[in-house]
C-alpha cells in the first residue's frame, strides 16, 4: 500500500485537480483506491478544502487541525499514515497515478532512500518577466533537482527513519533532501510533476524571498546538513553569459534573486518570516491544459 500525505491550507480551488489524478473524479470510478491511501491534512483552513477532499472516495482520509503550518500538517499526516512507501505531495501540483507508482517502484529496489519526479513548470498565464526567469532556471543544475523543486518526494520506511518529526522550519523539502547523501537520493527524469509558478514578478520575488529565508534558517539551525548539498548553479550561470540572446533573461534571473536574497537577509536579522504564499498560481487550471 502506498500512502500519500497532502498538507492543504485553503486549497479548495486546486485540491480536486490533484486528487483526481490518483482517485478519479468524485462519484466516479476510482483509479487506485485499492493500492493508495491519501491523507489530506487541512491545516488552519477557512475555505471548503475539507469538503472537496471528502467527496472523492474512502481512500481519502481527511484530517483537520486549527493550526496552520505545513510541517505541523506533515507530522499530523505521519501519525495517521501507516503504510510505506510514503509520499509527500503539495496540494497544488499535478502528478499522475502512474507517476506515483513509479516513485514507489523505484524505492523498492532499496539502493536509494528518497526519490522525486522531475518538475515541469507550467507557465500558462505567467508574465513575460516570469517566463524569462524560468527560461534561465531551466538551464541550471537546480532545475533537475526534484526533491525541493517538484512539490513531491517519496520516502522508503528506512528513509523516513532517517529523521524524527519534521521540525518547525520553512524549507521542509530541502531539510529532507539534505538528510541524504547524493547517492542515497534520486530525481527520476521519466517521472514528471507539474508545478505552477507565480504569474507575476512581484509574487515571484516574494516566493524566492521565502526560499532564501528557508535556506538561511537551515544553515543556522542545521549546519551539519550542508555536507549533502548538490551542485551549485554558479558555474553554469557564468557559462550562460557567453550567449548574448540569454542576457535579458540572465538580468531578470539575477535581479529577482538579488532582491529576494536581500529581503531574506533583512528578515533573518529581525527573525520575521511572513508566509508570502503565492495566490496567483492557484487560479484554477484544468487538468487537460496541464497534459
Amino acid at each position: 500500500m502506498i500512502s500519500i500525505v497532502v498538507p492543504a491550507h485553503n486549497e479548495s480551488s486546486v485540491i480536486a485537480r490533484t486528487l483526481s489524478q490518483w482517485l478519479g473524479n468524485p462519484g466516479g470510478g476510482n483509479r487506485a483506491s485499492d493500492e493508495i491511501v491519501v491523507v489530506v491534512v487541512c491545516n488552519g483552513c477557512t475555505d471548503d478544502t475539507a469538503n472537496v477532499a471528502r467527496r472523492f472516495s474512502p481512500a481519502v482520509l481527511v484530517a483537520e487541525t486549527d493550526i496552520a503550518g505545513k510541517t505541523h500538517a506533515l507530522n499530523f499526516g505521519d501519525r495517521i499514515s501507516g503504510a510505506f512507501p510514503r509520499i509527500y505531495a503539495d496540494a497544488d501540483i499535478v502528478i499522475t497515478v502512474d507517476g506515483i507508482r513509479a516513485l514507489a517502484k523505484r524505492l523498492e529496489q532499496g539502493d536509494v532512500l528518497v526519490v522525486a519526479p522531475t518538475a515541469d513548470i507550467n507557465l500558462t498565464g505567467c508574465s513575460w518577466l516570469v517566463r524569462k526567469y524560468y527560461e534561465i532556471r531551466s538551464r541550471l543544475p537546480s532545475s533537475q533537482e526534484g526533491i525541493g523543486g517538484s512539490g513531491v518526494y517519496a520516502l522508503s520506511e528506512a528513509g523516513r527513519g532517517r529523521f524524527g518529526q519534521f521540525p518547525d522550519i520553512i524549507a521542509d523539502d530541502t531539510y529532507v533532501r539534505l538528510q541524504f547523501r547524493p547517492e542515497e537520493r534520486e530525481t527520476l527524469p521519466s517521472v514528471r510533476s507539474t508545478v505552477f509558478p507565480p504569474r507575476t514578478v512581484l509574487q515571484l520575488i516574494a516566493v524566492r524571498s521565502r526560499v532564501y529565508s528557508g535556506a538561511f534558517e537551515l544553515g543556522r539551525r542545521f549546519p551539519e546538513l550542508s555536507v549533502n548539498k548538490g551542485e551549485s548553479n554558479n558555474w553554469t550561470l557564468f557559462a550562460l553569459i557567453k550567449e548574448p540572446h540569454l542576457w535579458s533573461g540572465l538580468l531578470i534571473y539575477c535581479g529577482v534573486n538579488i532582491i529576494a536574497r536581500c529581503r531574506a537577509t533583512l528578515r533573518s536579522r529581525s527573525r520575521t518570516h511572513p508566509w508570502e504564499r503565492d495566490e496567483t498560481s492557484r487560479a484554477a487550471v484544468s487538468v487537460d491544459s496541464v497534459k
